[in-house]
């Protein structure tokens, strides 16, 4: 199978993570829940990895970060902490959209036909009564990037809130906390951090603390009828995923490594597939795909195909992987006018290569020409 879904879970992961999960699983007892030795290595682990994200984020105390079970479950816990008016764009994920519809009290910031944010809109869109601004630094869909630096001098400048979803972006694109002066960062570490599933975690900055949404056992302050309120115990309740962290840690050092060539080389294949598409009858191509910088993400149609079966194609005849559907993107794919059809999404890492990009243009071509027959 050529694995071209890598905006959803990157595979494969590289073979540090897998040893350090392993290694975690044969050698580390429960972090912070004891003083012997198995119990300590967990610990020392949590607080490396505490390091590098922090680091990656460029935010100067690793207390503030807070690992979770994914994005979703961070952006559920930034979200959860504001009361007030939030700002939003239509590229946001169903992970920022379900909070904000079940909490209300939001806008949607509309983005023009290729999905892209016009700033003096997003400005204009803030409000008096905004507490908020939850943003997407990358749409999972278009690929299309968010200058998040400009969009957090519009927020310095009105006194709101910065909540930046950083699932598509980070381990590609680097997001300065201080730069943004973002309150929140909210990241995905099986993406392009290359970690297991089910991990990721919140960056905590300007002093924000969300209410908490889980409490329970912290391994501090026991006695308490109230769970602890200092970071990162105050987001951290029960046994943390160790053996996954221990792969996310892994996973950082590894793109760290790399030096920004794991993006360079999946940004050139992404562009090198796009145009080689482009101008075949029948395709569809969507977003802004002439951008000096954007996610290696490529989003098609192919008329009188319907998407699911594109995919199913694509993955039978060519056995090529590749994620058709709606992406959990509502308000993109009705910017896009592709809410009845979906879309077909080729998003591609640094583990693809050169031919493979060739077998999937002619792969396409071939459906686009004989009509999937």
């Amino acid at each position: 199978m050529i694995y071209m879904d890598n905006a959803a879970t990157t595979l494969p992961k590289p073979q540090q993570v897998i040893d350090a999960v392993v290694y975690a699983m044969q050698n580390y007892a429960n972090p912070s829940r004891g003083s012997y030795d198995q119990a300590l290595d967990g610990l020392r682990c949590l607080m490396m990895a505490r390091m590098a994200v922090a680091d990656l984020f460029d935010c100067d105390n690793p207390m503030n970060v807070a690992f979770t079970q994914n994005a979703t479950h961070a952006l559920n816990i930034a979200i959860g902490g504001i009361s007030g008016h939030v700002v939003t764009t239509a590229s946001s994920h169903n992970s920022v959209l379900r909070p904000l519809y079940k909490r209300g009290d939001f806008s949607v910031v509309p983005l023009d036909k290729k999905g892209v944010l016009n700033l003096e809109w997003f400005e204009r869109s803030i409000t008096d009564n905004t507490e908020a601004v939850v943003i997407s630094h990358a749409s999972n869909l278009t690929g299309n990037v968010v200058d998040i630096n400009a969009v957090g001098e519009i927020c310095k400048n009105k006194g709101v809130k910065l909540i930046i979803d950083a699932a598509q972006t980070a381990g590609l694109i680097p997001i300065s906390m201080k730069q943004t002066g973002a309150s929140a960062i909210c990241f995905s570490g099986h993406k392009s951090l290359y970690g297991p599933q089910g991990t990721g975690g919140i960056v905590l900055g300007n002093g924000y603390v969300p209410k908490q949404i889980i409490v329970g056992g912290s391994g501090s302050e026991s006695f308490s009828q109230t769970h602890p309120t200092v970071m990162p115990d105050a987001l951290e309740a029960g046994t943390q995923n160790a053996h996954g962290i221990a792969g996310l840690l892994a996973g950082i050092n590894y793109i760290n490594e790399l030096d920004g060539q794991a993006f360079a080389k999946a940004d050139r294949l992404a562009r090198q597939f796009a145009n080689g598409i482009k101008d075949i009858p029948n395709v569809i191509l969507y977003g802004d795909l002439d951008a000096p910088l954007r996610t290696p993400v490529v989003t098609i149609n192919i008329e009188g195909i319907n998407s699911s079966d594109v995919a199913a194609i694509l993955a039978e005849k060519y056995q090529i992987g590749v994620r058709a559907g709606a992406h959990c993107a509502p308000l993109m794919h009705k910017t896009l006018g592709t809410q009845k059809t979906g879309a077909v999404r080729f998003s591609f890492s640094h583990f693809n290569d050169e031919q493979q990009i060739s077998l999937a243009i002619q792969a396409v071509k071939q459906i686009a020409l004989t009509g999937g027959k």
